[in-house]
């Protein structure tokens, strides 16, 4: 995508509608990747133009057909050209993302919030524990804090640790905590995994959305992951070099009823055949999106011993 394509869509196009119409057609065009929040070149057209002159998504019709100014113009297609010629994501083109109706600042130091998980918060986590008896959460790899500013939405009366080993990213998460004004129920602790968490601690449900991308896939994945942080994506040869920390450990800081609910995405067959004893509990989610499972203490107790030989 050249200037001369840009200096055109300033002078010739006006309305909101007239850019969502052309950033379609050149995302189109040049055979982008989607998968960072939207699923489409016309959901990712919307957010980029919706995200940059700080509309509502639901905006009217009517707002939809107004004239742009022509500084509006340029910042738009300028966009556009960086989403083309260097693939970067939008979230991270307007430093904005959405995690369960919740807007959250990010940027190259996180990933871009898109977890499933989202939806087994929204619905409190049921069936798999009673909401109730939810007081305390932890989330691993919390990265720009989506999954603990939302369960601390969800879950009000509950205490939230945030934990991941970037100090980046927890720099990243302690601007949406403030944003989101969550600083008296979200707390981010540097730490690799469960290193330094602190003795005696139980929590109800750790919830984690580790890396899990195996080193080949991560050499052929659409260049717009390569923005962002292979430490986040990537985990070992197998993609499950943290989850199988994880299962390893997590008993030891979950209350008698507690659960775990841990994502590995296209990892989920490796982790089946590597632990072909273990019933994990898959989710199925409503709104689409796999490779989420649930394990009670009982059962991570019950599989200690093939968890423990594998880590």
């Amino acid at each position: 995508m050249d200037k001369q394509s840009i200096e055109h869509a300033v002078e010739d196009l006006s309305t909101i509608d007239d850019f969502i119409r052309w950033s379609v057609s050149q995302f189109n065009t040049h055979n982008l990747f989607f998968g960072h929040g939207t699923n489409d070149s016309w959901d990712e057209a919307v957010a980029l133009v919706f995200s940059a002159l700080h509309l509502p998504f639901e905006a009217s019709e009517y707002v939809r057909h107004t004239k742009l100014v022509r500084s509006e113009r340029e910042y738009i297609a300028d966009l556009v050209h960086r989403r083309v010629n260097e693939r970067i994501p939008v979230p991270y083109l307007v430093n904005r993302a959405w995690f369960c109706h919740l807007e959250f600042f990010v940027d190259e130091r996180v990933l871009i919030p898109r977890s499933p998980i989202g939806e087994m918060i929204e619905q409190e986590f049921l069936p798999w524990i009673d909401s109730g008896s939810v007081h305390r959460v932890l989330d691993l790899c919390t990265g720009s804090g989506c999954i603990a500013i939302a369960c601390s939405y969800a879950f009000p009366d509950a205490e939230i640790d945030a934990v991941d080993i970037s100090t980046d990213a927890l720099d990243v998460a302690q601007v949406n905590i403030e944003q989101l004004d969550c600083m008296e129920k979200v707390f981010p602790i540097q730490s690799d995994v469960f290193d330094q968490i602190p003795e005696g601690v139980r929590y109800d449900v750790i919830v984690s959305n580790p890396p899990y991308v195996d080193s080949q896939d991560f050499e052929q994945m659409p260049v717009e992951f390569t923005h962002e942080p292979e430490l986040a994506l990537v985990s070992g040869r197998d993609g499950l070099h943290l989850t199988k920390r994880i299962l390893a450990q997590a008993a030891d800081y979950l209350n008698d009823e507690g659960i775990l609910i841990v994502e590995v995405g296209d990892s989920m067959l490796q982790l089946v055949n590597q632990y072909p004893e273990v019933d994990f509990n898959w989710v199925e989610f409503k709104r689409g999106g796999d490779g989420v499972f649930v394990l009670t203490k009982a059962q991570l107790i019950k599989y200690k011993t093939c968890f423990d030989i594998t880590i």
